[in-house]
């Protein structure tokens, strides 16, 4: 809703410089420069731009389709409702410089991951990937996710427990005014500790006055069928056989696997053609309408709709049905009342993968002959999924805001209150047939609460026609609840009852208690409260120089008592050096330099450090999770296991500074903006290990310090003006270079090793701790010997000969241990961004748009682990479980060297250069091309009801360009880690309309 018919011209404020929201309250900003306008929650004025009025908004112009990349941090949203993009991370991917997005699978509905100029911490498990991840706000709304609480209770950390949909796919594009990301550090330190990972700023679109409006927009399409090599036991035999003949001895050849043996086994030797069930052709559509209306006092605006995703795999898909309402009310001419709600409820179809059914489960059969590659006997595998397995995912989410604007003698006042829940539910059933007997029941509620309740008061200072002064304070009160309660159970008394049945009569003496089966609670809630108060100060003189300052104190309650509040404080300033100086050039047309400082304190994730020194004790047997209770007993503490916790935990805190340059040269033809930056988080919590006679493993400590510096680049170029017969070309592009560095640790530790990472100051905490890789060892006379011994080269302790991996002795003691592991690699791209383009002619347009990452590696799990296939086969772990997809070549093994598979050494194991791989790749995301009818038909250009009609046609992820030789560098996990398990990043083609009347 725009405001400024409202009031005299003479009398609005003059708007602050940062363009941002302390829990509702809006401030335009643009490019460091001032915009004299007022912003509410859920819509942005037009900087500059007059007679905006309520009665009068004007209806929305036909516009040509432009690419998705965009210069100073907004993306073009239109080029977006073309695709079938369903994720608010997918909108971002490539679209922002600085902004880098993983999605390690396909999978429609799972979370991905979204990091702004990198990560502050090791990745060590899923709750640091958690709490790297960038603030994502909604109207101004602080959007609650989950939180990583749920892990500890889980053996596998593969799916958190309950329906693990992605919340942030709730966000139909074609609702959404407006993404940007917020990379300011002054920005940052006005939106305080909720975003001090980096912020992704996204507006709906709002009510307005006039005539009524309606658009739709429609598409049809499908993922098409995968198209995979296929193998069966004769390609696993004639792989496996040159290693037996080599190095195997007679009881090697006994105990060869049994599914092998025998090459009259049809189900295993027999047609592979298990991929028909697998890869299906699925279809995808999605159909919106809204309606806008109303008058200059009151107006309104309707969303509905209804989305399907769909990956051609193990018939995976998400269901979503959307539903939005905002109001504005002028009740008086000074006053403006505006609230609004959403709504989304989605649906997900899982994967039927082995490995999320025995995680979930946390039971594993015998597991030494995989599923045949047979189609008859994969069938009937998954009828038992048809017929007896229950597993039912949904998500319900609603954000809203009530806000109240008033103007009065130029003082003017912001204030209102808005909310964000979101609830999952998950029910699940196994039956006995796919747990040798046993049979499994889970059942998971939870939610994620968030109030905002906030207040400001600003007055603009005129002090003459070149100075105005704009201060600004505010109070900001936010709370968060996490809840879940989950229940396992087993042994059931048959595979029709599928709940978990208990006496509900309070008046007998086995109330609440299970009938039938053998159940395992674990509830759990967390609560966090952020009081905030913050003070701002922009000053701009003659237009030219713009000087912002802001202060915030910040108290949360999940720190101890004697740090509960933090001082977070920022300063920008931005200089028009075109207006100042070089007017009279001929080949700028703008020229703006700034430079922004800020510091933010940093929220913890878990509330167990406010209560000063504790420690969690399992109540459960080694390696698996504690049970909440034993012989019906409650067990004394929660149900996890984490490190000691003492007195003394400061606030974290992230120090940034940033310096950029925005250009414009050859009348507008081409601009650039590049921004040099800094960023360190100091003070953060690691888990030190401690001696194993503490009782814990170990004890958290204050005192990590992790820079992250690079360079953000955004260029834009109209290289064809185009015209009447004459085409039109626009490109664009972005791009961030980051590098990271662990600069400190706690306790003037230089380096520490925490399984499988070895943190070391003045190297990246990202890099992988692996042993170099030399070659192979042809016989045991090439194996070194110590000098003066007959000792030869060891690997711990163990006597390397022919056939073992040639590891480099990095100390020269002649024993090959972790004190031989050195850092390499890193699993995150040093360069990523996205370049596309629009290309215009007539009525027609064609838009492009390319994703890439370079630069970073992968660890190969899956090579290492087929090749690894006697220690593979002989596991009893969930390493050894083997997906139908195990008989589906993904990348060619014969080049790696021919090592003795029965060594001790274990020469495949995973930690080794050998199996680190180039990650980059280049990607067409999208491309669309679409027909303007109105322009393009005569009849319709007539017509005076149309104000849209376009047709289009968009092919997304058509094409991978990669050194890699798997199937996709981008399936990666979060820890680097190629499992091969990710479903593919679908292509699809969609056909579809959009109408606006």
């Amino acid at each position: 809703m725009r405001l400024q018919s409202l009031m005299p011209a003479k009398s609005i404020a003059f708007c602050v410089l940062l363009g941002i929201t302390c829990g509702n309250t809006a401030y335009s900003f643009s490019g460091n420069q001032v915009s004299p306008t007022i912003a509410i929650p859920g819509r942005d004025t037009i900087p500059g731009k007059k007679d905006t009025t309520l009665a009068h908004a004007a209806a929305p112009k036909q516009v040509a389709a432009q690419t998705t990349l965009s210069k100073d941090g907004k993306i073009n949203i239109r080029p977006l409702s073309f695709t079938p993009f369903i994720t608010a991370q997918q909108y971002v991917k490539g679209n922002l410089a600085g902004v880098y997005v993983q999605e390690p699978s396909g999978e429609p509905g799972t979370d991905q991951n979204l990091f702004v100029r990198g990560i502050a911490m090791p990745l060590l498990s899923k709750r640091e990937l958690f709490d790297n991840q960038a603030a994502v706000y909604l109207n101004g709304i602080p959007l609650a996710t989950e939180n990583p609480f749920a892990y500890e209770i889980q053996q596998y950390d593969f799916n958190r427990i309950g329906p693990a949909t992605n919340l942030l796919a709730t966000l139909n594009i074609d609702n959404v005014e407006s993404i940007e990301v917020i990379k300011d550090p002054a920005k940052l330190a006005l939106l305080g500790p909720v975003a001090a990972n980096g912020a992704i700023w996204i507006t709906t679109k709002a009510a307005s006055s006039g005539f009524r409006q309606i658009n739709v927009n429609a598409y049809f399409g499908f993922a098409p069928q995968e198209r995979v090599t296929a193998i069966n036991g004769v390609y696993e035999n004639n792989f496996r056989l040159p290693f037996y003949d080599k190095y195997g001895t007679l009881a090697d050849r006994f105990n060869y696997p049994a599914y092998l043996k025998d090459s009259s086994n049809a189900d295993y030797y027999g047609r592979s053609n298990w991929t028909d069930l697998y890869y299906k052709n699925q279809a995808l559509y999605n159909l919106d309408l809204s309606l806008t209306g109303g008058s200059d006092r009151a107006n309104f605006r309707f969303f509905g709709a209804a989305t399907r995703n769909a990956n051609s795999a193990d018939e995976t898909s998400l269901q979503r049905y959307n539903a939005s309402f905002s109001i504005n009310v002028l009740p008086l001419s000074w006053v403006t009342v505006s609230s609004m709600i959403n709504g989304t409820h989605m649906i997900r179809n899982r994967n039927r993968n082995f490995v999320d059914r025995l995680a979930e489960a946390r039971y594993l059969p015998d597991v030494s002959n995989p599923l045949p590659p047979n189609k008859s006997v994969y069938s009937n595998y998954l009828s038992e999924f048809d017929e007896n397995v229950k597993d039912d995912n949904k998500t319900t989410a609603v954000q809203g805001y009530f806000n109240i604007l008033a103007k009065m003698k130029g003082v003017r006042y912001n204030g209102g209150i808005s909310f964000d829940y979101n609830e999952g539910t998950r029910d699940v059933f196994y039956p006995t047939q796919l747990l040798e007997g046993n049979n499994f029941v889970s059942n998971y509620f939870g939610f994620n609460q968030r109030f905002i309740f906030n207040n400001t008061l600003g007055y603009t200072f005129r002090i003459n026609d070149d100075n105005k002064i704009d201060v600004e304070l505010g109070q900001n009160y936010q709370t968060t609840l996490n809840k879940f309660e989950y229940a396992y159970a087993y042994n059931g008394p048959n595979n029709f009852i599928k709940l978990n049945i208990v006496e509900g009569d309070i008046n007998k003496t086995n109330y609440l208690q299970s009938q039938g089966f053998d159940v395992f609670y674990h509830p759990s809630n967390q609560k966090a409260a952020v009081a905030s108060f913050f003070g701002k100060a922009a000053w701009n003189y003659k237009e030219l120089l713009d000087v912002t300052a802001v202060a915030r104190r910040d108290g949360s309650s999940v720190m101890q008592q004697d740090n509960r509040w933090y001082t977070g404080f920022g300063l920008s300033a931005s200089f028009d050096l075109y207006k100042a100086l070089l007017k009279d050039s001929r080949a700028l047309s703008a020229l703006r330099v700034s430079a922004s400082y800020g510091r933010n304190g940093k929220l913890l994730s878990d509330d167990r450090f406010a209560g000063g020194p504790n420690y969690r004790s399992d109540l459960s047997w080694t390696g698996a999770p504690s049970i909440g209770s034993y012989a019906g007993l409650p067990g004394i503490s929660r149900p996890y296991t984490a490190g000691w916790v003492g007195y003394g935990i400061p606030w974290a805190y992230v120090e940034q500074a940033t310096a950029g340059v925005e250009a414009s040269l050859l009348k507008d033809k081409l601009q650039v903006r590049l921004d040099v930056y800094s960023k360190t988080d100091k003070d953060m919590l690691l888990p030190v290990p401690v001696p194993a006679e503490y009782g814990y493993k170990s004890a958290y400590a204050s005192g990590m310090d992790v820079n992250n510096s690079g360079v953000d680049l955004t260029v834009q170029a109209a290289v064809l003006a185009g015209g009447k017969h004459k085409p039109a070309l626009s490109l664009q592009a972005n791009l961030n270079y980051n590098k990271n560095e662990l600069k400190a640790l706690p306790k003037g530790l230089n380096q520490v090793v925490i399984n499988d990472h070895l943190l070391q100051v003045g190297q990246r905490i990202d890099a992988f701790w692996l042993y170099k890789n030399e070659g192979i060892y042809n016989s045991d006379a090439e194996v070194p010997v110590k000098p003066g011994t007959s000792q030869p080269l060891t690997y711990q302790g163990v006597a390397l000969k022919a056939g073992d991996a040639r590891w480099k002795d990095v100390n020269g003691d002649f024993t090959i241990n972790e004190d031989d592991k050195v850092l390499s690699g890193q699993s995150l791209p040093k360069v990523t961004g996205g370049f596309g383009g629009n290309l215009a002619y007539g009525s027609f347009n064609l838009d492009f748009h390319f994703y890439f990452a370079l630069g970073h590696k992968l660890l190969n799990k899956y090579a290492a682990q087929r090749l690894d296939f006697i220690n593979t086969d002989a596991s009893s772990g969930i390493d050894g479980v083997k997906e139908i997809t195990y008989w589906e070549k993904k990348m060619d093994l014969s080049g790696y060297p021919m090592y003795n598979p029965w060594s001790n050494a274990i020469p495949y194991r995973l930690d080794q250069d050998l199996f680190l791989d180039d990650a980059s790749f280049v990607k067409l995301r999208s491309v669309t091309l679409s027909y303007n009818l109105i322009t393009g038909w005569k009849g319709m250009g007539k017509s005076q009801v149309f104000r849209e009609a376009t047709m289009y046609v968009t092919g997304a992820n058509l094409f991978t360009i990669t050194p890699f030789k798997g199937d996709d560098p981008e399936l990666v996990q979060y820890n680097g880690l190629y499992t091969g398990a990710g479903l593919p990043i679908q292509r699809s083609i969609i056909l579809g309309f959009k109408i606006a009347l």
